[in-house]
């Protein structure tokens, strides 16, 4: 497939799967509860190796430590209790909750409907306590399931240690509630993943770097491309690979290698689950368009030009262990409630790239994704329609495409350096609810947003293969709102679920250029009483 084929396969996904006043994007005609995925994918007859659950070693840094984290164990040193630990905070079990009969659990890392299509596999190398190989993480078990181990090189004494961390998808989680607009909730859940790891491994000192290898050779690396394994379960395709890394303060970020050899394998184990009792899942939009990334080069290179944004304020010191267990989406808000625009400007102040801040020391790119904000109920702010511009070299572009009649007035109780603009004073509520799929949530809350990517012009620089890759964006974005709003005695909520070119009127956009990607709100949650909440790992226990 050439790029030219699939930039219109990708823009023709893109414009069908747009929900419309006048009809949703396709999905299921009703919820066939017998077919609800299993949220856990294990590999039947495959080495376990168990993870603790105590944590007592590991630091306990706040929010705002993280970014002055030294490593805790060099690479070399770690075991299985580091391991652990970085996966116990980024993609463990957070909670179980009840109501009556019915009992789920709930994920360090956000879901769209909690149904989890994010896997993760690990190639260790070196480390204490593991064979060399591959390894999926089993969040349900907090184990590790040994898919298959490395022949040892000839001079294996000079094998450095190593952690990779590869995200795969099974978009059939998602697309059972929520049909052909499932691909994008699953690249958002991606991009939400990347930062509960970010997080996660900055608490021991260590931050991720993205390694240049193509998806198809992440699944031969992992093993998803093995036909034995994938003839009678659902379609799992690979994302991204990333690297395990240590930075401290004299070290710059280091240039990842141009090529990465695949070891070679001795033998694969286990074989994995079925998720639904159906043998296919009738979303082949989806198929087409997973198999055409899968098959795609990376896209092209171009040096990250990230703001030198000055030090986002010193918030109150809470840890960061803590919160991101005790993260979850708010299902309802107090209408009543107020928040201080203080607040409001240092929420937003997080979002802003930063090269030496966590999570975006993890994620080096040049920012897309910008902020469109309903506010409502901000103390000395004027209720209306905002714009945070993340990336300054957008601003005209943004303005030009925009309705002429927007102010663009900078706001002189914000921070000086927080590219914040007031496009109009208005009565927001009523637009932010209609524009969410009529969802209360996007109204009671301090405010809600709109994630609006530069789009088409991206897709034809970097080569249409980044589509995923601004939703990504977005899920980090999300990822931070979410811990930050928390920290913040707040509560964060992502919707998935909006008016696409609803959103694009209100603006003015006449194009392409930028298109809305995902939302988010945040206020103070009202609590249901009628839920209950037991720890992560009782059934371990029991």
């Amino acid at each position: 497939m050439t790029s030219n084929d699939l930039f219109e396969r990708i823009i023709a996904y893109h414009e069908r799967t747009k929900h419309r006043f006048e009809r949703y994007a396709t999905g299921p005609d009703f919820l066939d509860w017998d077919q609800q995925p299993d949220p856990f994918r294990t590999y039947s007859d495959a080495p376990q190796v168990p993870l603790t659950h105590e944590f007592d070693f590991l630091p306990d840094p706040t929010i705002q430590e993280l970014d002055r984290m030294h490593p805790l164990k060099p690479l070399s040193a770690w075991d299985t209790r580091e391991l652990a630990g970085l996966l116990r905070f980024a993609l463990g079990l957070s909670a179980w909750k009840s109501f009556g009969p019915d009992r789920w659990s709930l994920r360090c890392n956000p879901s769209s409907g909690n149904l989890h299509p994010t896997e993760c596999y690990l190639v260790l190398q070196g480390i204490t306590g593991f064979q060399d190989g591959v390894y999926h993480y089993h969040p349900y078990q907090h184990a590790l399931e040994l898919r298959c181990g490395f022949e040892k090189p000839a001079q294996s004494n000079d094998q450095p240690a190593r952690i990779w961390l590869a995200l795969s998808s099974i978009a059939w989680r998602e697309a059972w509630k929520y049909g052909e607009r499932a691909f994008r909730y699953v690249q958002l859940d991606l991009g939400h993943a990347v930062g509960t790891l970010a997080y996660s491994a900055a608490i021991q000192g260590y931050r991720l770097q993205r390694l240049p290898m193509e998806r198809r050779d992440i699944a031969r690396l992992i093993g998803l491309d093995r036909v034995a394994d994938s003839q009678s379960v659902e379609p799992e395709v690979p994302d991204l690979l990333l690297d395990l890394a240590a930075l401290d303060d004299t070290e710059t970020v280091p240039t990842p290698p141009s090529r990465i050899s695949i070891p070679a394998v001795n033998e694969w184990h286990g074989l994995p689950n079925r998720l639904s009792t159906q043998s296919r899942h009738p979303w082949p939009v989806i198929d087409r368009l997973e198999q055409s990334l899968l098959g795609a080069p990376l896209p092209a290179d171009v040096q990250a030009l990230i703001p030198d944004w000055p030090d986002p304020p010193e918030l109150t010191a809470v840890s960061a262990r803590e919160m991101i267990l005790q993260r979850r989406s708010a299902q309802a808000f107090n209408s009543k409630a107020t928040c201080d625009a203080g607040d409001f400007f240092n929420l937003l102040d997080q979002t802003l790239p930063r090269r030496d801040r966590v999570p975006w020391s993890s994620w080096q790119i040049d920012p897309r994704v910008h902020l469109l904000i309903f506010a409502h109920k901000v103390r000395e702010l004027d209720p209306g329609l905002y714009l945070l511009c993340r990336n300054p070299s957008h601003l005209e572009s943004l303005k030009t495409a925009m309705d002429s009649r927007f102010e663009w007035s900078p706001l002189p109780s914000a921070p000086a350096h927080l590219p914040l603009y007031k496009l109009l004073s208005t009565e927001a509520k009523r637009a932010a609810r209609a524009l969410s799929c009529h969802q209360d949530i996007a109204a009671s809350s301090y405010f809600s947003l709109g994630m609006l990517s530069y789009f088409e012009p991206v897709l034809h620089e970097r080569g249409p293969q980044i589509y995923p890759e601004l939703f990504w964006e977005a899920g980090l974005i999300g990822q931070v709102l979410y811990l930050q709003a928390e920290a913040m005695n707040m509560r964060g909520t992502g919707i998935g679920c909006f008016f696409d070119d609803g959103v694009h009127e209100i603006l003015g956009l006449q194009d392409r250029q930028f298109q809305s990607l995902y939302h988010f709100t945040v206020g103070q949650p009202k609590q249901d009483d009628r839920l209950q909440t037991h720890p992560p790992y009782q059934h371990l226990e029991s």
